[in-house]
């Protein structure tokens, strides 16, 4: 018979897993071992214990061999057979209590058995070698030695076992299969903890870069104007001063709710503070004066109805601005002038930010512009919103960004 390459898993009767199950299984395989010899013991022929021995032998390997231990065991059987039928003197008796070791054999063939086949082919073996002591073996000189009631009772005995190790396999194959679904839906679940806290992270890095450097931008810019202003202009020096002061305070909120969140880790809890500051359409003219006051030339134009927007789609559009705005004031600097549009169209909020570079070709100083993480923060935005998103240099000087979000209309 084929071998079966069988995983090792608790039985149906015994839950000891570890040291403990191998030795409990140990000592059940060398006591059904054992008792075979035994039974063997009562008989008189010359190699009935011998036989028996061998048979109980071959049962030690029954788990990673139950094929091969069931061929070698209905061979002895043969043998037994054989030397029971010699014309002078049986030297073996047929049939004996020891031939259990048969019954045990199929039954570690149908509880071990990685196949659907193996089972019923075990059975049906059994069945057919019995129902053949009706008749003896003419070929091999075996005579009849099971009569009519004795094979009922022998068919009786087989189904029997066969149907119990047919429940142990079923049991088996179930407790596997169960097995299997835990540890993938383990799997799964680890690998959705660690997708989430990398969203997680990610929307944090996007966050930090967001307020951190369009906040030191202009705080650098308004200084930088505060120092050269100072004593010629008070009046402009203070004005620098109290922008550097807004910018501060609004960056401090939104880092205290970003720390919030590193520290908790629960973002969505409905009693705890949200993990970022709200923001509305209506705040990118209050970034736009600022960058107007650090000496950007801005145009803005908002044209989206009130109420038109989800909260998360105005802040996806407000950080685009921003992020725009900062890259413009590090790039460009004073002096250059952009364009803010934003509008609705048939279900979809476009967002273009156009800057003149101040003059500087676009071979010049863009080149940070297209592989910082500024950009990337806003593709990344974009696309979890289900937009697309373009950024690059215009022909001559400056740059632009265009986005296109679906919109949820209310």
């Amino acid at each position: 018979m084929a071998e079966e390459r069988t995983v090792s898993v608790p039985s149906s009767w015994m839950t000891l897993s570890g040291r403990s199950g191998r030795a409990v299984a140990r000592a059940c395989d060398i006591g059904i071992a054992l008792v075979v010899p035994v039974a063997a013991e009562y008989y008189s022929g010359e190699y009935d214990l011998l036989l028996g021995g061998l048979m109980g032998l071959c049962l030690l390997a029954r788990r990673r061999f139950s094929g091969t231990v069931m061929a070698v065991v209905l061979a002895l059987s043969l043998v037994q057979l054989v030397l029971y039928d010699l014309p002078d003197m049986p030297l073996a008796s047929a049939p004996a209590a020891y031939n259990v070791a048969v019954l045990f054999a199929m039954m570690s063939v149908v509880h071990h058995s990685r196949t659907t086949w193996m089972p019923y082919l075990a059975g049906a073996v059994v069945l057919l070698v019995t129902a053949a002591g009706t008749v003896g073996t003419p070929a091999l000189g075996i005579e009849p030695f099971v009569d009519l009631h004795t094979l009922l009772i022998l068919w009786g005995l087989t189904l029997t076992v066969w149907l119990t190790a047919f429940a142990l396999h079923t049991r088996r194959l179930y407790a596997e299969s169960q097995a299997a679904r835990a540890w993938h839906a383990e799997r799964e679940q680890e690998q959705g903890v660690r997708l989430a806290a990398a969203r997680e992270r990610a929307e944090i890095a996007r966050e930090l870069h967001d307020v951190v450097a369009h906040s030191l931008a202009v705080m650098i810019l308004q200084a930088d104007g505060a120092e050269s202003v100072l004593r010629k202009s008070p009046d402009t020096a203070q004005s620098a001063l109290q922008t550097i002061a807004a910018t501060g305070r609004d960056a401090i909120d939104d880092m205290h709710r970003i720390v919030r969140v590193l520290r908790e880790g629960n973002p969505d809890s409905a009693d705890s503070d949200p993990p970022r500051r709200l923001v509305t359409l209506a705040e990118i003219k209050v970034i736009a004066e600022r960058a107007r006051a650090a000496g950007l030339a801005v145009d803005v134009s908002v044209e989206v109805g009130e109420g038109r927007l989800s909260p998360a789609e105005e802040m996806t559009a407000f950080r685009i601005v921003q992020e725009c705005l900062t890259n413009v004031l590090r790039h460009a600097g004073a002096g250059a002038g952009v364009a803010i549009r934003i509008h609705e169209e048939q279900g979809t909020l476009l967002i273009g930010v156009v800057d003149d570079g101040a003059g500087t070709l676009s071979g010049r100083g863009v080149g940070g512009r297209s592989g910082g993480n500024g950009l990337v923060g806003m593709r990344e935005r974009v696309e979890l919103a289900g937009g697309s998103f373009e950024a690059g240099p215009r022909l001559g000087s400056g740059w632009h960004v265009r986005a296109s979000i679906p919109t949820r209309t209310k």
